[in-house]
């Protein structure tokens, strides 16, 4: 459930005013975002969805700070990111974001815990002891007995939950996952959405999932259509 302000009105994570973004290619400039508005609370699990190009993934990137628009405002947690410069995106990805991705992009000399204590070794003024957070995290989503595996050593499955914890290393509010079960078997795939929506329920982080599954995008609270760069429908999934 959406957590809300000491108001009572719900506080939003995420916030987009008119989001656009322009790609030169070649002699050509291509429309990727048309003026996007949205807004996503925290505490929600919210799936973006539409057909190949329509700009979902450049969308999810510019939420996570990996690319700046060519004009609006993005707001994380109440930051604007729009015109941030690379350090200081850097350090807002550390801070507030956690990235989930297809391939899992797990460093593959490193045991799990060695990849879920890393994001803590680079943080800045590191809140957790990095080897005790990581045990925790991978505790916490059945990977105890698999502490010391290597990615090779490990189920697709597995490699998708070792990386969720890697994202939830330094606590971010919000959780970006870009197709995260596209490489998974159904039960896998099954297995770290509950892992997800576990997460958001116990520690009210946000979840966003950008995906082309209709059933994993109806496991979300609410279901964002993107067509063409735009927003064409929101579709309310369940009651929180």
């Amino acid at each position: 459930m959406p957590s809300s302000t000491a108001n009572g009105t719900p506080h939003p994570v995420i916030q987009t005013r008119q989001i656009v973004k322009e790609l030169p290619m070649g002699k050509t400039t291509v429309h990727a975002l048309r003026g996007v508005d949205m807004q996503i609370f925290a505490g929600e699990m919210v799936s973006i969805v539409g057909p190949s190009g329509s700009g979902k993934s450049t969308l999810l990137g510019l939420i996570g700070g990996l690319d700046t628009p060519s004009s609006g405002q993005i707001l994380i947690d109440g930051v604007d990111i729009s015109r941030m410069n690379e350090d200081q995106l850097t350090a807002i990805r550390n801070e507030k974001i956690g990235f989930i991705f297809q391939f899992f992009n797990l460093i593959p000399t490193l045991s799990a815990v060695e990849n879920v204590a890393l994001p803590i070794q680079f943080a800045d003024k590191p809140r957790f002891s990095p080897m005790k957070r990581a045990r925790d995290l991978l505790k916490a989503l059945g990977l105890g007995d698999r502490l010391h595996h290597r990615p090779s050593e490990l189920s697709g499955g597995q490699q998708q939950r070792v990386a969720i914890a890697r994202a939830l290393a330094n606590n971010p509010p919000l959780l970006l996952a870009d197709e995260p079960t596209g490489n998974l078997d159904r039960e896998s795939g099954v297995m770290v959405l509950e892992a997800l929506d576990q997460i958001r329920r116990d520690s009210g982080t946000t979840v966003v999932i950008v995906t082309h599954d209709p059933g994993v995008a109806a496991r979300a609270d609410r279901t964002l259509t993107l067509v063409d760069g735009a927003i064409v429908q929101a579709t309310a999934n369940r009651s929180y």
